[in-house]
């Protein structure tokens, strides 16, 4: 799979409305949809306009604020459902119905030949009345249903020749890398439509197994900002982008405004009155900063030694912690040079030394280290 042919469905105004610490108002929703617009993201899924009447305008309201991504809204697979659906104007509908046999016996109770009938007339009757909106039909509890159930339905489903898309859900997030690259490279086998790969994270396996069904050729993947979702929530968006920019920067910073990323996750984050986690990909207080001696004289040198991902492309800064036990003389020269202090070598490692010594018996600042630098430099002159 092309990263270029990729698109993201950011299901932050859904799947992150079922965050036990969402509670998204109109106007949040426009905010956080207008700023997934900026950021550049293909699709933007929305809560379904059932659940309650303020669901339903906001549905309508976001499907008609003239975004560059395609609103998209996700609903049940029942006919009462997909006549309030179309009425909201989005662009696509996303179904669903969960084929394992967990939720045929204890949710809708239903076998896996009527799930076909269902999802057949849901879907006939969707596209009789807009023949132009996008449609993705998706199983739900995917990687806990059986393999010959799947393909019954996706193959039935798709003689239609009617659907854009199908769905792979990891619904409680029990799938590994290898079993969703070998079920979506079964699917590649049976059809040529797009796929589209959503992922839980309660076993923290979210990213690996979004970036295991792009390896495998999915077209589509789901995302949140910040992951959040039931539960542990799903794929996030920045963990995704980290991951894709290792394979080609250059053609997602052509797809996406990734200066925006740090932004997006912040206005998430203010929402949702959380901060965003430290160790929170490429956004995360933690991402860029260096410490041990050994990796700040190399990143020194040459940034990429100890970065993967180019904080420039984010327009965010990395620092080199200097105010502790474990800095390195390297460290200290560059900071001398940054003050514009010209010290000696043997001058640099007695100053190394002294901030050594100082924090093994208490916290050392920033300014406790340029004090030191200063004095030595004072003591030269």
């Amino acid at each position: 799979m092309l990263l270029s042919k990729l698109a993201i469905v950011d299901s932050t105004l859904r799947e992150g409305e079922q965050f036990f610490k969402s509670n998204f108002s109109t106007g949040d929703k426009v905010e956080i949809a207008r700023a997934l617009d900026q950021f550049g993201v293909e699709y933007i899924e929305v809560t379904s306009p059932t659940v309650s009447p303020q669901s339903y305008q906001d549905c309508k309201n976001l499907a008609q604020l003239g975004l560059q991504a395609k609103v998209i809204t996700h609903i049940r697979c029942h006919i009462e459902d997909a006549k309030i659906a179309l009425d909201t104007g989005v662009d696509g509908i996303n179904l669903f119905m969960g084929t394992s046999k967990l939720l045929r016996q204890f949710g809708h109770g239903k076998s896996i030949d009527e799930i076909i009938d269902i999802a057949t007339e849901v879907i006939t009757f969707i596209h009789q009345q807009n023949p132009q909106i996008e449609l993705r039909f998706s199983t739900e509890d995917s990687f806990r249903s059986s393999l010959s159930d799947l393909l019954r339905v996706y193959l039935a489903i798709n003689k239609l020749g009617i659907v854009n898309r199908f769905g792979v859900a990891d619904t409680v997030g029990i799938a590994t890398p290898h079993q969703v690259y070998q079920l979506i490279q079964e699917m590649r086998q049976c059809f040529s439509e797009d796929i589209e790969f959503h992922g839980h994270n309660d076993t923290g396996c979210a990213i690996a197994n979004s970036f295991a069904a792009f390896e495998a050729g999915v077209t589509h993947i789901d995302t949140s900002v910040l992951g959040i979702g039931e539960r542990n929530g799903i794929t996030p968006l920045s963990g995704l982008i980290a991951r894709l920019y290792t394979l080609d920067p250059e053609t997602l910073n052509r797809k996406y405004s990734l200066s925006y990323l740090q932004k997006l996750n912040q206005l998430v984050a203010e929402k949702i009155g959380l901060s965003i986690p430290f160790d929170h990909c490429i956004v995360g207080e933690a991402a860029f900063n260096h410490k041990a001696g050994v990796h700040t004289k190399a990143i020194i040198n040459n940034s990429r030694t100890y970065e993967a991902i180019d904080p420039n492309d984010f327009d965010l800064n990395r620092s080199i912690l200097i105010n502790h036990k474990l800095t390195g003389k390297n460290s200290i020269a560059h900071r001398a040079h940054q003050l514009g202090l010209n010290l000696e070598t043997f001058q640099i490692q007695a100053i190394t030394q002294t901030i050594k010594t100082l924090a093994d018996r208490e916290k050392v600042t920033l300014e406790n280290v340029d004090e030191i630098l200063f004095s030595y430099h004072k003591n030269i002159g």
